[in-house]
């Protein structure tokens, strides 16, 4: 079974000061766009492929849309509830990762089981460089 990354989108925008307030949909198309990479290749040290990438995000990011690859999940409401919830329901006998430096969420999620890492993860190289 494929293992399963989930992102905190907001956090992780959010991680690198270049403005992303000004445009928070913008912000989370250009991660969404810098993901599908990590489907074939994997995230080195972390995951191997094949792997499923789901997107979380909230806010006046809700309005951003899937792509190849990339399952965007709107949250209504707290992200971080929507994603505790996605690890519950779908990660129940495969590898999860959950993307976020969010400590709150970390422990969250720890405690049903999935595997966390930063933002740099996806994020930090290069800004964006997938």
């Amino acid at each position: 079974m494929d293992s399963l990354v989930i992102v905190d989108a907001a956090n992780v925008v959010g991680s690198v000061p270049d403005g992303w307030w000004r445009d928070r949909h913008g912000a989370a198309e250009r991660l969404r766009d810098a993901l599908p990479a990590y489907v074939t290749r994997g995230l080195p040290g972390l995951v191997t492929p094949p792997l499923e990438m789901v997107l979380v995000v909230e806010g006046a990011a809700r309005r951003v849309e899937s792509v190849e690859g990339v399952r965007v999940v709107p949250a209504d409401g707290s992200g971080d509830d929507w994603i505790v919830q996605l690890v519950a329901d779908e990660c129940g006998g495969r590898d999860c990762l959950v993307v976020t430096a969010d400590r709150g969420l970390r422990e969250r999620v720890q405690a049903l089981g999935a595997r966390v890492t930063g933002p740099r993860a996806v994020w930090g190289r290069g800004r964006g460089e997938a």
